[in-house]
């Protein structure tokens, strides 16, 4: 269970490493080395963490892990912190957080002085589970989400499962959306499974942790096969253009597992309201695609930011023709384009009003 994970990348080979002890941050070359750090990581794990941030010598950037701080309006002054400590390109670059110190690390390793090194502890389900692997950094400007961003992986990510008995349940549930997700896209039956067990999941560490390797492990094939997002690795966005949609029409309060999750479900409503997927797939997942956001069910989407922030989906072709990942009629994930006309807002709205209540 412990074995790493080996994924091939355009840069060579780079690992997942999973421990079972308590965290253990990594702190030799301390003066060849910076550290971008989640701010809520920095104060719970302060007793850990001290021998690096209480060092005089040491480059640490403590960062909120906010939308609006992976700006590239805000870029700046990371890139005065680094300069300030004199950063080489022969220095490397440790972000210990979730999704969002991950893509601000790994787009400051793709840029700065043409390239760095990077090392990542993720201390999220959510990015334990998917994000840590596959290279991507995603970079918002202006009210555009994640509209920039590179492909860079890094040399090492150290999974430490201890962090997942620290988050609170909505993280957790966050976390596991994008598990669901990754299992729905290799099969119904993959999504059965995980989702039948969700129960044991959130009760069993050892358990949760076989679900969250084998989520890596789904992922791997997929990214080791289409690394640049050209084809297969599309199936990969499943439930995040609603998903993203509906993150920025509520500004980022529902959380992004959560609102994949939501996503999701979105898709497969959609695509049976539309004639090609089927709705007996819809109504069989979404009880338990329902049940990891309950939390969430009854926020406000606003409609017309909701729409905004679709038609400005990164995924999008021409002018008027919405990206998406819907299942067809057997389940089966597929990258889609859909017209934005009538019959497009039209069961968008239906679902806010109706489908993610049933």
């Amino acid at each position: 269970m412990y074995k790493p994970l080996v994924i091939n990348s355009y840069k060579g080979e780079y690992q997942a490493l999973f421990s079972p002890s308590k965290p253990v941050f990594y702190s030799e070359d301390i003066e060849s080395t910076h550290y971008i750090i989640d701010q809520r990581v920095a104060e719970y794990y302060k007793d850990t963490l001290k021998p690096i941030i209480q060092n005089r010598n040491a480059s640490v950037l403590i960062v909120e892990a906010t939308e609006a701080n992976k700006s590239l309006e805000i870029f700046p002054a990371y890139v005065e912190h680094l300069v300030k400590h004199r950063v080489r390109r022969d220095h490397k670059l440790i972000a210990v957080g979730g999704g969002i110190i991950q893509d601000i690390t790994c787009f400051l390793a793709a840029t700065m002085l043409r390239g760095l090194k990077w090392w990542f502890y993720p201390t999220t389900l959510l990015a334990q589970a998917d994000s840590c692997i596959g290279s991507k950094s995603s970079i918002n400007c202006g009210n555009i989400k994640n509209i920039l961003g590179t492909f860079t992986p890094p040399e090492k990510i150290f999974i430490f499962p201890y962090f997942i008995d620290t988050l609170d349940h909505v993280d957790v549930h966050s976390g596991f959306g994008e598990m669901l997700k990754v299992h729905a896209i290799k099969g119904p039956e993959a999504f059965n499974r995980i989702a039948g067990s969700a129960e044991s999941i959130f009760l069993n560490p050892d358990k949760m942790l076989e679900y969250l390797r084998y989520s890596l492990e789904i992922k791997k094939d997929i990214i080791e096969r289409d690394e640049f997002d050209h084809n297969i690795r599309r199936v990969m966005n499943y439930g995040h253009t609603f998903g993203h949609a509906i993150e920025t029409a509520t500004n980022y309060q529902i959380p992004h597992g959560i609102a994949v999750t939501l996503g999701m479900d979105m898709a497969n409503f959609f695509a049976a309201e539309a004639g090609d997927g089927s709705r007996d797939y819809f109504l069989r997942n979404h009880a338990h695609l329902k049940k990891n956001s309950i939390h969430f069910l009854n926020y406000t989407i606003p409609f017309e930011s909701f729409m905004s922030s679709i038609l400005k989906d990164k995924k999008n072709r021409g002018r008027n023709q919405i990206g998406m990942v819907l299942p067809d009629k057997k389940g089966v994930i597929t990258p889609v384009y859909y017209e934005n006309n009538d019959k497009f807002k039209r069961i968008c709205a239906d679902y806010f009003e109706n489908g993610r209540f049933m």
